[in-house]
Formats: C-alpha cells, sequence, structure tokens
C-alpha cells in the first residue's frame, strides 16, 4: 500500500493503559499501518499558566492535572510500543518535551511527530534533528514562511523531513477548513512526502486528499464520539475508520493503475450489444424519399446503418418497400 495510514490514539486513552491497548489491538483489526501516541510529561512540558482547555474536564482542575492524568511511564510505553510491533503496526509518537525525545530515544523509535504547536520549537527540533531520525511535520498553526524556516532550520542541523502535513487546527474542522488546496501547494513546495492531518471527524476530506496525491493520512480514532476527551468529536469512529481504510485501498489502486482512455477494444462486444443502427419509424414504398422524421435508432449497433452517418443518407430514395422498424442498410438507399 503506497499510502500511509496512520490511526492517531492521542488521548482517546484518557489516561487508561488498558484502553490505550485497546485501541492498539482495535486499529490493528481495521488495517492501518500505524498507531500515533502523544507523549505528555506534565512537569516537563506544562506550567500553572496553561491556559489552554482548562475548563473542559469535569476530573482536572487545570491543565496540568489533565497532562499528569495522561501521563504513562517509561516502562508502561515501552510495552505500548512492544503491543504495536507485535501487532505490525508502526509506532509513532510525537514528544511535547525534551523529556519524552529522551524517553522516546530510550524507546528506539524510528522517527518522530512534530505538532504544529511545535514547529518553532527550534530547541526541540534541533534535539531531535540530531538523532538521525526522520521527522514528520504537521502544518496546522504555520505559515508557509514558517514552515521554510522549520525546514531551512532542520537542513543545517542535519536533519531529515520525510513529510509535512496539511492540517488545519479546529476541532472539528468544517468542510470550509479543510484547506485540501494546499495539498499541491506543499508537493510543489517540498521534497518531500505530502499528507493530510485530519480533524473533520468525518471521512471525506482524507478521501479528497488521497485523491489528490497525498502520501500519509493521519486521523484521530475513537470508541464512541460521545467519550469524554479534547479530540473525541473530531475523531472517526472504528466502523468509519475501517471505512476510511477501505476506501483509501480502492484510491490507491486507482491512483497506481492507470488506463489509455483510448484502448476501447475490450468494449467492443459491449459497444456493439448497447450501440443502436438506424432504423425506420413507420412503413415506406420503393422510391420514397428518406426524410429525417422517418429515422429511429434501435439497438444493436450491427443491424444496419450507423447513426452517425445519418446525415448522409436524408434525402436518398428507398431501393424497395420497407416494414417499420426495419433497419436500414445502404442496399437500400441509393
Amino acid at each position: 500500500m503506497a499510502v500511509e495510514i496512520i490511526a492517531e490514539i492521542a488521548q482517546a486513552h484518557d489516561g487508561s493503559l488498558g484502553i490505550a491497548h485497546s485501541y492498539i489491538d482495535a486499529s490493528a483489526n481495521i488495517g492501518v499501518n500505524t498507531v500515533k501516541f502523544q507523549m505528555h510529561i506534565a512537569d516537563a512540558e506544562s506550567s500553572e499558566f496553561e491556559q489552554f482547555r482548562v475548563h473542559f474536564s469535569y476530573e482536572d482542575k487545570t491543565r496540568f492535572d489533565y497532562w499528569k492524568r495522561m501521563e504513562f511511564t517509561l516502562e508502561q510505553w515501552a510495552g505500548i510500543k512492544q503491543h504495536c510491533e507485535d501487532k505490525n503496526l508502526n509506532f509513532l509518537c510525537s514528544p511535547f518535551s525534551i523529556q519524552a525525545v529522551d524517553w522516546l530515544e530510550k524507546l528506539n523509535v524510528k522517527r518522530y511527530k512534530i505538532a504544529s504547536g511545535e514547529i518553532e520549537n527550534y530547541l526541540l527540533l534541533d534535539i531531535i534533528s540530531k538523532t538521525g531520525k526522520p521527522l514528520l511535520l504537521s502544518s496546522g498553526m504555520s505559515s508557509f514562511n514558517e514552515l521554510n524556516k522549520a525546514f531551512q532550520f532542520i537542513k543545517n542541523k542535519n536533519g531529515k523531513v520525510e513529510g509535512v502535513f496539511q492540517c488545519t487546527s479546529a476541532y472539528p474542522t468544517p468542510p470550509e477548513k479543510y484547506g485540501l488546496n494546499i495539498i499541491s501547494n506543499l508537493k510543489n513546495q517540498y521534497a518531500c512526502k505530502v499528507g493530510l492531518s485530519d480533524h473533520s471527524g468525518e471521512i471525506y476530506a482524507p478521501l479528497a486528499a488521497v485523491a489528490l496525491g497525498a502520501e500519509i493520512i493521519e486521523s484521530h480514532i475513537v470508541f464512541d464520539k460521545t467519550m469524554f476527551g479534547p479530540d473525541a468529536k473530531s475523531s472517526l469512529n472504528v466502523a468509519e475508520f475501517k471505512q476510511l481504510v477501505d476506501g483509501i485501498n480502492k484510491i490507491d489502486i486507482s491512483l497506481q493503475n492507470k488506463i489509455d482512455k483510448n484502448d476501447i477494444e475490450k468494449y467492443k462486444e459491449l459497444k456493439t450489444m448497447f450501440g443502436k443502427s438506424l432504423a425506420i419509424n413507420n412503413d415506406v414504398k420503393m422510391g420514397e424519399i428518406l426524410k429525417l422524421e422517418y429515422l429511429e435508432t434501435k439497438k444493436p449497433a450491427n443491424k444496419g446503418i450507423s447513426p452517425a452517418q445519418y446525415e448522409s443518407i436524408i434525402g436518398k430514395k428507398f431501393t424497395k418497400d420497407l416494414q417499420k422498424n426495419s433497419f436500414l442498410n445502404e442496399s437500400d438507399l441509393i
């Protein structure tokens, strides 16, 4: 499969290790290539001044408390990564702190996903670039100018950008903000894979993105959209994700198998079967002049003169009497 499909679990596990592992099993069953997590370590990334989505939880008084509840130990993360590998899934994770990078290096990850809010975090980009691992960049909150600077910075640090995602930081993302036009812009701008990191909560934008040439698709997955969590409403449930995977696979097959529109030999029989021949719609006498209003077309295509030649026979005389619904042949006219 040429298109990589990433099921982003993110915070859908709500801090439960068991649920996190359940999402790995569910993702493996629907045929994705990769599962993606977010590694949040509250003490390393957050502070009492963080205001984003503060009052969204009945359980957490502050955003810091929420990140704290989302944490897993390094040993637990090792189990998560091993479970992914046991299921033949790529393990992908976005770090949100230098400590998270350190942990992911201890887990020996193969590449990194950079969240859009970290594009200008050059310290993080520097440290990741120096690992020698490829990066995937999400562009949700970034201008092209900011992306260009990030690309150049990573290049200067001998890092490698494997892919860049069109992404809209709206949860859920409405159709007028999909930004599908950016797919071609990114393909023209950067010498790497281009993808879509989707937050629409529907399958349409990712399918369209693949048709437009996206090589990586990332969508959030959730067991039920009514579950608690910041991304639940902008996620796909398991059944929807399976439908997305099937659709992407079919579109991918289509794009890899180009057809020759001029090669119609295989339709020869069908063209005869469904094509038409000229016929007359009333009785005529020998010597009578053929008028346009006498003509009809009837299946199949091999019983008379082709409808494509109708103008060339108008005004000719009939060489014999013909009954209504008779097919017209060259010998019938002079």
